[in-house]
């Protein structure tokens, strides 16, 4: 099956990496580069919800400092 979650622009693979096993190491899950099939989905799902997470935030703080009101 193909995927169909494309990123828009292809420079922010790495920038989501960087996240991913930051938010790892902050809340000691160990991740390997290359494989992480043993993993559990719950490790995961927290590691992908914080990912969300901390990228709201930033999206917040940027619209923050362009708007006025």
């Amino acid at each position: 099956m193909p995927r169909r979650n494309q990123l828009l622009n292809q420079q922010a693979r790495g920038a989501l990496d960087h996240l991913k096993f930051e938010i790892a190491q902050q809340l000691t899950i160990p991740l390997d580069p290359a494989y992480n099939g043993d993993k559990t989905s719950r490790d995961m799902g927290t590691i992908g919800g914080n990912m969300v997470r901390r990228m709201v935030q930033i999206a917040e703080q940027q619209l923050a400092g362009r708007i006025q009101f």
